[in-house]
């Protein structure tokens, strides 16, 4: 029996739940922490090398916080997003109505933490 019916591949007309952003937006965020690491650890050895590396670094001023900054408000919203697939592990918030709300609660409470983060780096 052939099937006929129209595959959409398309993931720009496809339209995400909230639920599915949050958890979409969570393995990009483990990425970017994964990674990100690996600069914030080069910038590390670089500071650490000697007095005129640590210099060099610190012109770059603006640069090097941005990097920070991205790095951290990565792992603020992984560690919120980490949080609500623990609840729903145990449970919590699975259900259809519980779904977005959590999705909602962790875009709000990440939005919260990253620009304090801001206000902390800058």
């Amino acid at each position: 029996m052939k099937n006929k019916r129209p595959v959409n591949l398309d993931l720009r007309t496809i339209h995400f739940p909230l639920a599915a952003l949050a958890s979409i937006t969570h393995r990009v965020s483990g990425v970017i922490v994964f990674l990100g690491l690996f600069g914030l650890l080069y910038l590390l050895d670089l500071s650490l090398r000697s007095e005129q590396s640590f210099n060099s670094l610190a012109a770059l001023g603006p640069f090097a916080r941005f990097l920070l900054w991205g790095v951290l408000a990565a792992l603020a919203f992984h560690t919120v997003a980490g949080v609500r697939h623990l609840f729903l592990d145990l449970g919590i918030g699975e259900s259809k109505e519980g779904g977005p709300r959590t999705a909602t609660a962790v875009f709000v409470v990440s939005a919260v933490l990253i620009v304090l983060l801001g206000v902390w780096v800058w």
